[in-house]
């Protein structure tokens, strides 16, 4: 019997961003799943959108590793957790394959995350402009730490049967198995924007069309019984599946309503937070801002994550019923928790549209990106966290927030510089910073007792 600990799997990683990783991973999850497998899919890193493509192409809920917000003792539990009852597992790495947290050595690249899931590397490499060349990047890539195990490489934008002759020939003097040639191609259609690729929820019909395009792709250029071969040479772990928590139910109070924001404006989310929730007590129920005019009946607290806001401002101001209803439920005290996109919308306006005005604060598009991850302790109490409380996060926005006076900050960045960012008011957290709050179990059962309890 396959348990989630053993289970066959493969991190496919890269030198370098745009090599392929997305197409290749998205492709293979898809080309195994058509074969009847059950493949759990992952993402190490923060990342949103790709998940998102993911679970389309396997059926199942894509799930980050994130070893810098997680910490690299939940790697392994929250992998279990996720591969619980499949044929297979596939990684899609991020950036290059030794790229991690700024300054923090390995910590967060998919090197990493490779070691810790004892996991076979298939490398990803633009073939575009080299041959011979190819067998030196892949020969330093596989020699740079021995404990990362190299398995493959699948060579991508390949040009005609000579370019891949002279890549093979290379490869083969280097003793790197080649597992798949993908030739130059006009690119799959998966649409980008200021934040990268446009997620699953705001085209579901052509999404379907790229990740089956994708995987057609995959399966035409890639050696999938080998690839299968090499998944299943990946070595035992001993981690028991992460579990959230579970929360006995208080005689008063029952499980509250958490109403969870989604839909195209709302998209960025992790799995685990819902199933957090729910341990806590909660019944979680989705709203869609687009297009309900109230809130789910019953609700006692509020959960808006991050997304594209700034794409849909004008459909979400127009939804004037429904922004009463947030504010209403804000401004009686209800907790809200709010990341990024959600604290836009908790804003008076957002590019001049008038949102649902919980917060004395304006937000617009900027030209700048504020990326990267963050260290950050929690400056007074909330319905998160008590003061003084430490969590890690991740800051991804092309908006600037400018609050009014008399603001009370939700955090306090220690790193890479020390600022307050973030709002709390009544029942109110909302703060531009994504975190994972597997890493801190407690901050579901505090949000949910606070329902109960408001």
């Amino acid at each position: 019997m396959v348990t989630s600990s053993s289970v066959p799997r493969l991190v496919i990683a890269a030198p370098s961003s745009g090599s392929g990783k997305t197409t290749v991973a998205t492709g293979l999850m898809a080309a195994f799943a058509a074969r009847g497998l059950a493949v759990s899919p992952h993402k190490v890193g923060p990342d949103y959108i790709d998940p998102g493509y993911h679970a389309l192409a396997t059926g199942r809920a894509g799930r980050n590793l994130d070893a810098y917000l997680c910490g690299p003792e939940l790697i392994g539990p929250l992998f279990a957790h996720g591969a619980r009852g499949c044929d297979l597992a596939v990684v899609e790495g991020v950036m290059g394959l030794y790229d991690g947290a700024a300054g923090e050595g390995e910590l967060a690249s998919t090197a990493q995350v490779a070691k810790l899931l004892r996991a076979p590397v298939v490398l990803v490499v633009d073939a575009s402009s080299q041959s011979r060349s190819v067998a030196a990047l892949v020969h330093g890539f596989a020699s740079w730490d021995p404990r990362v195990r190299i398995g493959g490489v699948i060579l991508n934008k390949v040009g005609s049967d000579r370019h891949e002759e002279l890549l093979r020939e290379a490869l083969d003097a280097a003793g790197v198995p080649v597992l798949g040639v993908l030739r130059r191609a006009p690119q799959v259609d998966t649409p980008s924007r200021h934040l990268g690729l446009v997620p699953v929820a705001e085209r579901r019909a052509q999404a379907v069309e790229a990740v089956a395009a994708m995987a057609a792709q995959v399966a035409a250029g890639c050696d999938l019984e080998a690839l299968l071969a090499l998944a299943r040479s990946a070595g035992a772990m001993a981690d028991e599946p992460w579990r959230a928590p579970v929360a006995p139910v208080a005689p008063a109070g029952g499980r509250p309503v958490v109403a969870v924001a989604g839909g195209p404006a709302f998209t960025f989310s992790y799995a685990e937070h819902t199933e957090l929730l729910a341990a806590a007590g909660a019944e979680v129920v989705p709203f869609d801002p687009l297009r309900d005019e109230r809130l789910p009946d019953g609700t006692r607290g509020l959960v808006i994550g991050g997304g594209f806001p700034e794409v849909y401002a004008a459909e979400l101001s127009a939804n004037e019923p429904l922004r009463r209803a947030v504010a209403g439920l804000a401004l009686g005290g209800a907790p809200v928790a709010a990341e990024c996109a959600g604290l836009l919308y908790l804003c008076r306006e957002l590019d001049g549209r008038p949102m649902c005005g919980v917060l004395d604060a304006s937000a617009r598009m900027s030209e700048r990106l504020t990326l990267g991850y963050r260290d950050a302790v929690a400056v007074g109490d909330s319905v998160l966290a008590a003061a003084g409380t430490r969590m890690r996060g991740h800051e991804f926005h092309r908006t600037v927030v400018e609050p009014g006076a008399g603001t009370a900050p939700a955090w306090g960045v220690r790193a890479p510089a020390r600022r307050v960012e973030g709002f709390v008011q009544r029942g109110v957290h909302a703060s531009y910073l994504h975190t994972h709050w597997a890493s801190a179990p407690g901050v579901a059962r505090r949000f949910v007792e606070r329902c109960r309890t408001s």
